[in-house]
């Protein structure tokens, strides 16, 4: 027999505390554990004597720990429930953040990038596939897009407090802000645990906006019934992945060498470049709400399209037009765009197969972004090495991000919107 579930009496509605605990939990899953190395990155550099190269193995080292999760977090969140499996990541990330910032040399310190990882992969992946299950599909694109302003929010904490961390503490300054930056999540991990909910019929309730006539259980099992092979065998699951590619290995250059880029060849003082990245951060804070809504009304692809055209743009003005305006014209382009792109292709992910199977295919889709993050900065670290400059990676960058666009007018509506 059926199990009807009901809408709260009131307006409010649980999905949206899942929603804000899930932008939190973005905060800390990917905004700390991964853009704070981005201002960390120079002086632990220099206090470890590594090599350009290096710091691009360190980079690499994070994403495929968390490739190696993200392949399989969003499958074990199915099984397990996403609660369970986020509290115990974010748990991992703030452990490993702060034994990076006791790290003795090279070794160590992949060691711990390679272990936070993991843990971005089992925090963030389940907490992006959870928001499908509580928002139905008209929804699902504003509730991601929120969700990945936690990546935002970051930028503004790091680029503000990581100078002054770094100015106060001298030459440990890097391993302090590793240790507090850890402690961060540390607590939005217990925060997560507390308030997160692995399903709107868990509480007696439908997604948030949701059709009052069909009950939550029976969208429940009719997602159940596509099977987990179906996820694997969908082609628009597959295209989209490879679309997913091109995001993973073009902005992640961008962010991991955006700081050091204007110390070291545009002569920024690191207040000055921090600043900058604090700017990204707030101009980039409705960037997902902005283009999920849109995707919402015009479509994924063509959302998907117009995001990597501009991001394109940005990575291109910052290699090519070597003065602070175009260094701060590409920081705007960007941070009008930044974490649209994940918050889409979740939303999508959720149109193609529905809310129950939305961690797996996700998942998926996640293995090959992985595999764009991992080999980003480990390319532009070369070329640096090679050409003493950043900006040919910049602009591989922003070709990357270009062909992402051409492959995204090729996705294909969902043949019919699951709920």
């Amino acid at each position: 027999m059926t199990t009807h579930t009901q809408q709260p009496l009131g307006r409010f509605h649980y999905g949206w505390v899942i929603m804000v605990v899930s932008m939190l939990t973005v905060l800390g899953a990917l905004g700390c554990a991964r853009f704070g190395y981005t201002m960390i990155l120079p002086d632990m550099q220099a206090a470890l004597s590594l090599s350009n190269t290096q710091t691009g193995v360190l980079a690499a080292g994070n994403f495929l720990g968390y490739l190696a999760l993200a392949s399989v977090g969003g499958v074990i969140a199915s099984r397990y429930g996403p609660r369970r499996i986020i509290a115990i990541s974010m748990t991992l990330i703030g452990v490993t953040m702060v034994l990076t910032g006791l790290a003795g040399g090279f070794q160590e310190a992949l060691l711990w990038r390679v272990l936070t990882g993991v843990g971005s992969g089992g925090s963030n992946v389940p907490v992006m596939a959870l928001l499908p299950a509580w928002f139905a599909a008209r929804r699902r694109g504003l509730a991601t897009g929120v969700a990945v302003a936690g990546s935002s929010l970051a930028l503004i904490l790091t680029g503000l407090l990581v100078p002054r961390i770094l100015d106060s503490y001298g030459m440990d300054g890097w391993r302090y802000s590793w240790a507090i930056l850890g402690a961060l999540v540390l607590l939005l991990g217990f925060l997560a645990a507390v308030l997160l909910r692995n399903r709107p019929e868990d509480m007696g309730l439908r997604p948030v906006a949701s059709s009052t006539d069909v009950p939550a259980m029976t969208v429940k099992k009719a997602s159940a019934a596509l099977g987990w092979g179906q996820v694997y065998r969908s082609a628009a699951v597959w295209r989209l992945a490879f679309v997913y590619i091109a995001f993973g290995f073009s902005y992640i250059i961008y962010v991991t060498y955006f700081a050091k880029y204007l110390q070291a060849e545009a002569r920024y003082t690191k207040e000055a470049a921090g600043n900058l990245w604090a700017a990204v951060g707030w101009i980039s804070i409705f960037c997902g709400l902005i283009w999920g809504t849109v995707s919402d009304q015009i479509g994924r692809k063509y959302g998907l399209a117009l995001v990597y055209l501009l991001q394109a743009i940005a990575f291109a003005l910052f290699a090519l037009w070597r003065d602070p305006i175009g260094y701060t014209i590409s920081a705007v382009l960007f941070g009008l765009t930044a974490w649209s792109i994940p918050g889409i292709v979740a939303a999508a992910c959720g149109d193609y197969v529905g809310g129950q199977m939305a961690p797996a295919a996700l998942g998926f889709a996640t293995l090959f972004f992985g595999l764009g993050q991992a080999s980003g900065p480990l390319v532009a670290g070369v070329l640096k090495d090679a050409t003493r400059s950043f900006a040919p990676a910049f602009l591989l960058a922003a070709g990357v991000a270009l062909l992402g666009g051409i492959g995204s007018l090729l996705l294909r509506p969902p043949r019919t919107v699951a709920e």
